[in-house]
């Protein structure tokens, strides 16, 4: 399952620097070694995901020492998934201990008769107020006394807590009331997630929120850090964060929140790396892997958010914005009461895998793909993984005899219903936000993302597509190329604000983000500064970049996302927020050869196009070239993934191999 690529670098560069993605059914590998770029991919192991990473880069690098691992891990993410975190202790102000409870009165579906909350993190027995009054300007109106930390820590000492969360009102003004309880609680040796060092900004119950997922997932994720760290020896591990960027371990295990959605991301960061060579500059980024499809929309630069809600919780921490549905490779087909096709988002994972894997039974959307013809049973991962067809055929078989129709009618029906499922997906980061898709190339990747990705376009309006060379390992490729990054705000809650003085009070967080990268062994440090923006009055802002003409923006920001602006009206510059990054190193491909003849197909096979078979010519993707230029239908295999292009579409490959899929 190893690919390996010559490369130049730098003579700066290190010589082994690896990108790790661990999905659901597949970790994924990339590694620069003195010049060459290796590519691998083995299957997960949900049960110890470590194992998948370290069997992973023995194979990939045979010997030679990693000196730099970048990892985007899913563990933080599992944890919430599947409500497997810690048993956590909430300290809060008196009358304050439901707040996370009660949240927002926002309602994701304001036509439910019922409406339904996700249920606390943090059981009610387990949440404290203690007697302490912190105002809005930072105020203290209710010391902390001795007889009060002292009854704190004995409550901390005899609830059986594994992690503690503390969560005070206004400690983003001053923190003193919460670093006290900090302080009280560190001779116990259990993991303490404190708010203002994770968000400090106004808005109690975001803050809570996030830190209270924080303690939730920080005993996982430090344990299972802690058994890679003892693995990899004395190999430098970096974790990425949802912003696209890399932490170093020690915040890793201590603010997890922020790796919520790191696998996705880096995905993103990758399509972005290789956006120039793509030649496009507005395009959507559609992953879809085993377990779950990720869609990001990237208009010059990819959208940072502040606030997700990753199942309905509250996390407010910098995250590119992905939209995320239960929709990949190993989703489960099944029938519903009524007689109709549903597709996940319950998924075989890795164990036991879509049925043609030869474990499981059950019917999956790769099982589907397999018997359309549109996944090649004996270049699958490069010839090194077998499938079973007859397996695919008997799971999709037991659907299509309960419909009464042919088992490959039913693949059809599995795939049209995967794939409607993806294109909303896709219309809610762009229709729903004042966006038209069909002014967007699709970048598709992920294990499953270029089988499907061209109907999706045709289903939305999209003339153009792109997938990136190994576009299976694209996360890994992310990974290994992405910047070191710290993120801080500031709540500010100023009136009719000047640049300068904004800047000023920016300065603090400037100096924390040079000194924390500095002393990780960067130089070159950058820090981006923007501003949270809104009409003097009104309740929710938008970010802008802090910059002269911050103003102006804002209100041309305001009428494109509003349809409407207020000009003469005061604004009121609520928080501030730096991004310092340093040591980014994504490596550019390397340009192919000219192909001066058509290329000879491997052989040709019976595929589904539509809702009818057709006989499509195979090909492997190391023996297109550059400049070929092919009419679909076709299919193109590769390592990583698996190509199919429809009739409607010509492809063509670009100078680094990358395919362009153009609605003819």
């Amino acid at each position: 399952m190893t690919q390996r690529i010559v490369h130049r670098r730098s003579k700066l560069a290190p010589a082994a620097i690896v990108g790790v993605d661990t999905g659901g059914t597949f970790t994924d590998l990339v590694a620069i070694v003195d010049g060459e770029i290796r590519v691998h991919k083995v299957l997960s192991t949900p049960s110890d995901p470590s194992a998948a990473v370290i069997r992973g880069i023995s194979e990939l690098l045979a010997g030679t020492p990693p000196e730099l691992i970048t990892y985007s891990s899913t563990v933080a993410t599992n944890a919430l998934l599947e409500k497997k975190g810690a048993r956590v202790a909430l300290f809060t102000n008196a009358g304050f201990e439901d707040l996370i409870e009660i949240g927002r009165q926002n309602r994701n579906d304001l036509y439910a008769l019922v409406p339904s909350r996700p249920e606390p993190l943090i059981a009610r027995a387990m949440r404290f107020g203690v007697k302490e009054r912190t105002l809005f300007d930072g105020a203290i109106l209710r010391r902390l006394n001795r007889a009060e930390l002292a009854r704190i820590r004995r409550l901390a000492a005899r609830c059986g807590a594994e992690s503690f969360a503390v969560c005070l009102l206004h400690s983003y003004a001053n923190p003193a009331g919460e670093n006290a309880i900090v302080r009280a609680l560190a001779q116990l040796g259990r993991p303490v997630s404190v708010s203002h060092r994770l968000v400090a900004e106004y808005r109690e119950y975001e803050r809570f929120s996030t830190t209270a997922i924080n303690a939730y997932v920080a005993p996982k994720m430090a344990s299972h850090l802690k058994t890679l760290g003892r693995r990899l020896g004395q190999a430098r591990l970096r974790v990425m964060q949802s912003d696209g960027g890399a932490i170093g371990v020690t915040l890793a295990r201590s603010q997890p929140a922020r790796t919520i959605l790191s696998g996705p991301a880096a995905g993103v960061i990758g399509a972005s790396a290789l956006a120039r060579f793509f030649g496009v500059e507005r395009f959507i980024t559609f992953d879809m892997g085993g377990t779950s499809t990720d869609v990001a929309l990237f208009d010059g630069g990819a959208q940072i958010r502040s606030l997700s809600h990753p199942e309905n919780y509250a996390v407010s921490t910098p995250t590119i914005d992905i939209h995320t549905v239960g929709a990949g490779g190993g989703s489960i087909a099944r029938l519903d009461s009524g007689g109709a096709i549903q597709v996940g988002p319950e998924s075989a994972g890795a164990d036991p895998g879509p049925a043609c894997y030869g474990r499981g039974d059950v019917p999956t959307v790769t099982d589907a793909d397999l018997l359309a013809g549109r996944l090649v049973a004996e270049r699958f991962l490069g010839g090194q993984m077998k499938l079973w067809p007859g397996r695919a055929a008997q799971a999709i078989g037991g659907i299509a005899r309960l419909m009464g129709i042919s088992a490959m009618a039913a693949s059809s029906g599995v795939i049209r219903v995967v794939n409607a499922g993806m294109e909303r997906a896709i219309r809610s980061i762009t229709v729903e936000r004042g966006f038209d898709p069909r002014e967007f190339a699709l970048v598709a990747f992920g294990g499953a993302g270029p089988m499907h990705a061209a109907e999706l376009a045709l289903e939305l309006g999209m003339r153009r597509v792109v997938m990136p060379r190994n576009p299976g390992l694209l996360c890994a490729w992310g990974a290994a190329g992405a910047a070191a990054t710290r993120e801080y705000s500031l709540t500010v809650r100023e009136a009719n604000p000047d640049y300068w003085r904004l800047v000023r009070r920016a300065a603090g967080l400037i100096r924390r983000g040079r000194l924390e990268l500095t002393a990780e062994g960067y130089r070159k440090i950058q820090c981006e500064l923007r501003t949270d923006l809104r009409y003097l009055g009104q309740s929710y802002e938008l970010n802008v970049p802090l910059t002269p003409r911050f103003a102006a923006d804002f209100h041309a920001l305001h009428r494109r996302t509003f349809g409407h602006s207020a000009a003469d009206s005061p604004i009121e510059a609520v928080n501030i927020r730096v991004r310092a990054s340093a040591g980014e190193s994504a490596p550019a491909p390397r340009r192919m050869a000219k192909r001066t003849s058509r290329p000879t197909p491997l052989f040709r096979r019976p595929t589904l196009c539509g809702r009818r078979k057709r006989t499509v010519a195979v090909y492997d993707r190391e023996d297109l070239g550059a400049g070929v230029r092919l009419a679909g239908p076709i299919v193109v295999t590769e390592l990583s993934a698996t190509t199919y292009v429809p009739p409607e579409f010509t492809m063509r490959t670009d100078d680094f191999g990358n395919l362009h899929l153009e609605a003819d």
